[in-house]
This record gives structure tokens, sequence and C-alpha cells, in this order.
């Protein structure tokens, strides 16, 4: 058949009509899409909120753990943490290591992904290497370097040998230098981590910016700062709430390394929350200083998520 035209040999074209409206979503077909989150969702109320809500309870009462007796004793395991030396002491390790990690460990991982990202040809099997800690098991590199950081351990041998006998430390011993072992091991663990996550921010800046910032007369400088740093924002957005937050919550690293110890030089919250449970037997207490990590670790990532929002949207 052919078609009819206006003109010869020119089909007629349909004026286009106005845009399909699409069929509204019905409320049956909304609720039924709630069935499939259902199994979902009471798995969680199971078990998170509902242990999370006793867990709670229990600290405001004087459990010990094991005798099904208790009592309500309301503030007073809040009271006594405003009193308690050891517990001040722990909250400001806590934050001190939390933000000697995020700061060291992002810098490092900055410098690291910047210096793999180079040309050089090494680079991949350097990014296999600084990843490598980051895989480890936390224990297992606290115990090794529990060994090389002893008085007759590697470190101070390899200091000895090369003359520096004034630098040799009882690291883990000295209450002065234990807690910045703890940051230095965790720091060496986990900054190919962020030198990952860094790499991919890297590697996303388009290089046609380079080039034209280049053609403008920009240095490596002025080009990092002026073209890199504000598209690295959501890279270092993800690093900083990650480091943080694994600084706060810092246990393994610590308890293999000193115990907490000399004394309580190294002490943390959550540490201390070990100690008073399965050592004293104050778990109510025990359980009282885990909620208050639970606050600081969410003031802390709330507050830093929106800050670091605003500055990834004002970047943009």
């Amino acid at each position: 058949m052919i078609a009819p035209t206006d003109q010869p040999g020119k089909p007629v074209v349909p004026a286009p009509g106005p845009a399909p409206v699409p069929a509204p979503v019905r409320r049956s077909q909304t609720a039924s899409t709630w069935w499939f989150l259902l199994p979902a969702m009471l798995l969680f109320v199971f078990v998170v909120l509902v242990p999370s809500a006793r867990g709670v309870y229990y600290a405001f009462t004087d459990w010990d753990g094991l005798d099904p007796d208790l009592s309500f004793v309301g503030l007073d395991n809040f009271t006594d943490l405003t009193r308690d030396e050891d517990a001040v002491q722990a909250i400001w390790h806590t934050l001190l290591i939390a933000l000697a990690i995020t700061v060291i460990q992002n810098l490092i991982g900055l410098l690291l992904a910047l210096g793999v990202n180079s040309a050089i040809k090494s680079r991949n099997l350097l990014r296999v290497f600084l990843f490598a800690p980051a895989v480890i098991t936390q224990i297992v590199t606290a115990y090794l370097w529990r060994n090389l950081l002893g008085p007759d351990g590697a470190v101070n041998s390899l200091l000895g040998g090369v003359g520096l006998d004034s630098w040799q430390q009882n690291w883990l011993g000295d209450p002065d230098t234990a807690l910045w072992s703890v940051v230095g091991v965790t720091v060496w663990q986990y900054s190919g981590y962020s030198m990952v996550i860094f790499l991919a921010g890297l590697q996303s800046v388009p290089a046609e910016i380079h080039e034209a910032a280049a053609i403008d007369g920009a240095g490596p400088v002025r080009r990092f700062w002026s073209v890199t740093r504000p598209l690295l924002t959501p890279a270092l957005t993800i690093n900083l709430m990650l480091s943080s937050i694994g600084g706060l919550k810092l246990f393994d690293q610590v308890y293999a390394l000193t115990g907490g110890g000399p004394g309580h030089a190294t002490d943390t919250l959550s540490t201390l929350i070990y100690k008073d449970a399965f050592t004293l037997g104050e778990f109510g207490y025990s359980i009282a200083l885990a909620v208050v990590l639970t606050l600081v670790v969410a003031v802390v990532s709330t507050g830093q998520y929106f800050m670091l929002a605003r500055t990834e949207k004002a970047a943009s």
C-alpha cells in the first residue's frame, strides 16, 4: 500500500501529539512492596533494635552479668562515670587516638595515592604492597608489632645497629610512647586502605582538566589545590568518616599491644568496657560506658557528615 502524500513522493508525517501521561501508581501496588521488606525489617528489629534497647535498660541497673536479680539504679552508673578518673582518661584517649589516626592516616594515604598515581613503572606492584597490611587481621598485626617494638625487638636493634642508641625506647612499656605506638601501628595498617579510596578519586578526575590547567600556566601544586582537591571531596568524605569511626571504636590493636597499659596509659572506652564487664563483673557500669561510646560515635560521625556534605556541595 502506498502511503498518502500531500506532494508526490513525500509521505505525510503526522503531527507529534502530547506526551503520554504515565499511569498513576495505585496504592495497592505501593503497599505490596512493603511485604518484600517486611522479613528484613523484622530481622533487623529482633537482631539489632531489641538487643540494643535491652542493653540500654541494663545501663540503668546494677546487673553483674550473672545474677538474674537486679535493681534499677537510675543514673547512678552515669554519675559514677563522671567521677571515675579512669573513665574520663579513657574518653580523652579515645578522642585523641581518633583525631590522630584521622589526620595522619589520611595525610599519608593521600601522599601514597599521589605517588602510585604517577607514571612510575612499579606503581601496580607498589599498590599491592601498600594495600597488603589492610587485609591482615588486626590481632595478627598487633602481635607482630608487639614483638617488633619490644625492648629487645627489631626496632631497637635496628636503631642500635645504625648508631642511634639514644632513640631506643621501651615503646609499649613507657606511658609517654605507648599511646603513640598504638596510633603508629594503626596508621601503618590502614594508610593503604585510605590510599585506595583516594586513588579511585584521583583516577576519576578527567585528564583534560589537568591539561587545560597546565596550558594556562598552573604548576603541579596549583593544579592539585585548585583542580584535584575539590574533585577529591567525595573520597575525602568517605576516608574521614571511616577513619574517625574506626579510631573511636579501636579495641583489638590496643588490647593486643598494651592491654590498656602501662597502668591506664592507653585505655580507651572500648578496652575499659571489656575490663569492667569481664574482669570486674560490673556489667551495668560497662554498658553505661558503651552507651556513652555510642553517643560519642553518633555525634562525631553525624556532625562530620553534615560538615563534609556542605563542603562537598560547595566544591561541586
